[in-house]
This record gives structure tokens, C-alpha cells and sequence, in this order.
């Protein structure tokens, strides 16, 4: 297989490689085209939790400061400042503050000020009564105490204690700044930006259309006239649109070791990277539901998982088994293989971690004549539905059965949130690979997105105490242990970590496809197109 051979080859060098450096001059003008997989619940990236919203609008905003486009991995060394001129802690890591640019203007003409920040922030931790229907990052900032404008144009966030990560927060495509002017639902139709186009128009089922800001702060950014997202919801019909040419890119993350075996052989021109990605497939229990508020049923499911079929099956061996952190080489903080090997149901004898999860359900009545029935959700879309099937099979092995409960886009975030099901299989990333975001935003008590309603108090202060700790391997060792932790106590079984494709044609410049956030490259300010 001489394509995934290729693709593997980009795998492997995978934090050195992209396509960001052109070899000839940038060219100015063209609408970049991409097919698009669903139809997103709303505009607004504040309001949302998928790369669906992100994708199409991070090129609207801008950030306080941003990851360098440019490097496939996102690092605290990467962060450079695009609304903020620079920025500097206080000595014990309780107060950032940033020295903002002047003259910038927003989509509509309002000029940005510290005000702005202000309200951004304020409206995630929700002080403002500019209220947001859905926050699901606010659990980012619980020690945000205050955000104090300094004049217009200097700002510090003032925090409860220590956290050195915090900037990394900040630097990612889900913390662009709102202006204070448009009302939150507004947003959600007809967001208004700083950022390098301007948004045109969303049409569910149709399309996504931005077009250039000519009054763009950078001088002689972006290079596109416009950036196009044709929304495609079937798999076989991105592919064949992709090969014909009607398309520059496919949707990030989008392709499949297969489908990008079909491009290679159908458009050999085109080029794939395969990467890991900082998504997990996860099982996902609702804890405040019989029988699910059983710990003996939850560590049945966590059991009788067998994660390399579910590589197998779905990428052909391609995919990465991890805990809750994203392993390496993409990933930051992912468990060493000695911890992952002495987690319950990761060892290779699937028949003996079976035998012990039917012990489990035996033990509270269930058996081959006492069988339990259960709707499995998942969101309408391949990467969500493909490993629900396959989760659905596994779960007989216990005396489960499962019938699959397909779930569209606009209504599956709200109802995960809400707590509306017993049984889900998800896709799980966080905006930024640091377990300040990772911990907080999927496993605190409270948070909105932590969807199976996990509540552990004593990890709350292991997650406080990383979260202080400025020595990066003291760190490191302490997220360790909160993961091991997470995966004994089945707080969202993990199943794998998927290594999805992004293919484009040589004509497209100016792009980086990162590794360790799908949600975090998509600025599109020095995208070009040689054609």
C-alpha cells in the first residue's frame, strides 16, 4: 500500500513537517474551497465544543495571543502575541498583564478596546449579563478572579492562585476576543470579528462563506479573496468531490486510512498526512442513573473494551491507546506504557478482562437470561457513529444490548450537557493539550462539560496542585497519576485516540495541520493558493 506507506512517512516525522513554507512567492487572490461535514449549531466558537464551528470561524476572530501557525506543535514556546503588543506575569504566576494593540477595528467598525477583554471573559465566567446559552469551556477559568482594564489599551487578569499555564488557555482557536458591542445571539447567526475575513453568510445543509477584511490590522493580510465550506454530510461523497477537484482541502482530521487510500490512487497529485490527533474515542456512563451509579457496572464496561479491534476495524491499525491526556509523539502529557499496561482492561487478554466483567454484572443479577437494554447515543456523523456499532457488539459480551440512538449535530452537545442519556459513545479533545484545559473543562465537579457527572473531591486538589506546579516534570508526574486515577475509576473509559487525515492539493500554501489540537491552525491569514 504504497499511499499509506507515504502517509506514515509524514506520521513519523510528524513534528517537523508541513506545508507552510512555500517555495515560490506568495500570490494574492482565490477562494480556498473545502467540503465541510455537518451543519454546526451556530456560528458562535464561545457557544460550541466542536471543530465544526472552529474550523470555518477562527478565521473571523482574533486571540490576546495565538500558537505560531507555522508549528505542528502547539508549545508554550510557540505563543506569540497577535491583539496583544506583549505580555508579562506578575513574580508568583497571579497576575498577567498585557499591553494591547491600537487602531484595530472590529468587522463593523467599532474600534477594539481593553473593554472588549473585559467582556469577553466576563461573559465566560459568566459575571455578564450578556449571557451565553451554552459555556463549555467556562470551567477554564475558575481561578480567574477579575479581569481590570488598564485605560484602553492595557489589561490584566487577575487570578485566585498561581497558574502558570494559564497564557497556553489563551493561545488557542476556542479563545478568540467578542466584541462588547453584539449581543451573544447575535454571534451565533453573524459573528463580528477582528480577525483576517469577515463572515458572509451560513446556510445549514449549504454552505459556510467568509471574504477577505481589507481593513485588516496586518498589512497585506490574508492573501485569499475568501474561504468557502460546502457542507457534505456523506463520507463516499466528500471523497469523490475531493478527487474531482472541486475542492482544495477536505475538512481537517476528516480522512480515513481508506479514504485517503482511494485519493492516493485516484489523485495521486493530491498529499495526505495522517496524524494523531487529540481526540478520543470514549464510553460515556450517565453516574446518576441506575444501574450506571454502580461501580461494579462501569468497571464491567471499562473491562470488556477491547481497544485494538477498535483500531483494527475502523483504521486498519492506525490509532494510538492512551488515558485521558493525548499520548506522544503529538501529545504533551500522555501515560508512559508502563502505567497504561496496569490499567483495568488495557492488558492484551481481552478473554480474561471479559471473564472478570461478566463476573461484574453476574454479581448484581444480570446473566444470559437477565439481559440489560440500553439506548447507545452518539452524534450523526462517521467518526461518532462507526465506533458506537462496533461498542454496541462489545457490550453483548457483558449482557448488555444496545440499540443505537443517532443524534444530529445541533442537538447532541446540549443533550450530552443536559445529562439526557444512559449510554453514549463520544469523541472527546480539549482546545488546548494541557491538563489545566484537559482536567478542568472534562473531569471537574460541575463542569459543563463533564458529561458523565464525575465528581471526585480528592482529585479536585491533585488537579489544583498541577495546576500550581511551575516545574514541568514535578508536573508531569502529578498528571500521571490524576489519569491513572481517572481510568481506575472509569470516569469516561477511554478507547483510542484516532489518527485521522487532512489531504490538499499542491496548489494550497501557508497551512499547518497540528498534532495536538484539531481546533488551533485555522487562521488562514497567510493561506494562499498558486493556481
Amino acid at each position: 500500500m504504497p499511499g499509506i506507506a507515504r502517509v506514515l512517512t509524514l506520521l513519523s516525522c510528524a513534528l517537523c513537517y508541513s506545508f507552510a513554507a512555500p517555495a515560490v512567492a506568495q500570490k494574492a487572490g482565490g477562494i480556498l474551497k473545502f467540503f465541510h461535514r455537518d451543519s454546526p449549531a451556530s456560528m458562535s466558537i464561545h457557544e460550541e465544543a466542536t471543530i465544526s464551528t472552529v474550523g470555518p470561524t477562527m478565521a473571523v476572530f482574533n486571540n490576546l495571543v495565538l500558537f505560531n501557525q507555522h508549528e505542528k506543535q502547539n508549545r508554550m514556546e510557540f505563543i506569540e502575541p497577535e491583539l496583544a503588543e506583549s505580555w508579562d506575569w506578575n513574580e508568583d504566576h497571579t497576575q498577567l498583564s498585557f499591553r494591547l494593540r491600537q487602531g484595530i477595528k472590529w468587522h463593523d467598525g467599532n474600534p477594539f478596546t481593553a473593554a472588549d477583554v473585559k467582556c469577553t471573559w466576563d461573559m465566560l465566567t459568566g459575571k455578564s449579563p450578556n449571557a451565553l446559552r451554552l459555556n463549555p469551556r467556562k470551567a477554564w477559568y475558575r481561578n480567574l478572579d477579575a479581569v481590570v482594564p488598564e485605560g484602553d489599551y492595557a489589561v490584566s487578569f487577575m487570578l485566585k492562585r498561581p497558574q502558570p499555564a494559564f497564557l497556553f488557555l489563551l493561545a488557542g482557536g476556542m479563545s478568540p476576543v467578542y466584541p462588547c458591542h453584539v449581543p451573544a445571539r447575535d454571534m451565533r447567526a453573524h459573528p463580528v470579528g477582528t480577525g483576517p475575513f469577515k463572515f458572509v453568510e451560513y446556510k445549514p445543509n449549504e454552505y459556510i462563506k467568509l471574504v477577505k477584511n481589507s481593513d485588516y490590522w496586518k498589512p497585506g493580510r490574508p492573501y485569499l479573496d475568501g474561504i468557502e465550506w460546502t457542507i457534505i454530510p456523506n463520507r463516499s461523497t466528500q471523497t469523490l468531490a475531493f478527487i474531482a477537484g472541486k475542492f482544495d482541502m477536505t475538512f481537517p482530521y476528516e480522512g480515513t486510512v481508506q479514504s485517503l487510500r482511494d485519493i492516493e490512487a485516484q489523485a495521486p497529485e493530491a498529499i495526505c498526512e495522517l496524524d494523531p490527533t487529540i481526540v478520543a474515542i470514549n464510553l460515556l456512563l450517565n453516574r446518576d442513573a441506575p444501574p450506571f451509579d454502580n461501580p461494579d457496572i462501569r468497571r464491567a464496561m471499562q473491562l470488556t473494551i477491547d481497544r485494538k479491534s477498535f483500531i483494527d476495524i475502523l483504521s486498519e491499525g492506525q490509532g494510538d491507546i492512551s488515558g485521558a491526556m493525548p499520548p506522544p509523539p503529538g501529545g504533551l502529557w500522555g501515560l508512559p506504557p508502563d502505567i497504561l499496561a496496569s490499567l483495568p482492561g488495557y492488558g492484551p487478554d481481552v478473554a480474561a478482562n471479559r471473564t472478570a466483567a461478566r463476573q461484574l454484572m453476574e454479581k448484581h443479577g444480570y446473566g444470559p437470561d437477565k439481559r440489560l437494554s440500553v439506548k447507545v447515543a452518539t452524534r450523526n456523523i462517521p467518526q461518532f457513529r462507526d465506533p458506537a456499532v462496533i461498542m454496541i457488539d462489545q457490550l453483548k459480551q457483558i449482557y448488555i444490548d444496545g440499540e443505537l440512538d443517532v443524534v444530529e449535530t445541533a442537538n447532541w452537545y446540549p443533550k450530552v450537557a443536559r445529562k439526557d442519556y444512559m449510554v453514549g459513545t463520544n469523541l472527546s479533545g480539549s482546545g488546548v493539550d494541557d491538563p489545566d484545559a484537559y482536567f478542568y473543562e472534562h473531569y471537574a465537579c460541575g463542569s459543563e462539560r463533564n458529561y458523565t457527572n464525575y465528581c471526585n473531591p480528592e482529585l479536585e486538589k491533585m488537579y489544583e496542585r498541577q495546576s500550581i506546579e511551575a516545574d514541568q516534570e514535578k508536573r508531569k508526574k502529578l498528571v500521571w497519576e490524576i489519569d491513572r486515577r481517572l481510568q481506575e475509576d472509569a470516569a469516561r473509559p477511554m478507547v483510542y485516540h484516532y489518527r485521522l487525515g487532512t489531504c490538499w492539493y499542491p496548489r494550497v500554501h501557508g497551512i499547518t495541520v497540528m498534532v495536538n489540537s484539531i481546533f488551533n491552525g485555522w487562521r488562514f491569514e497567510e493561506a494562499w493558493l498558486d493556481k
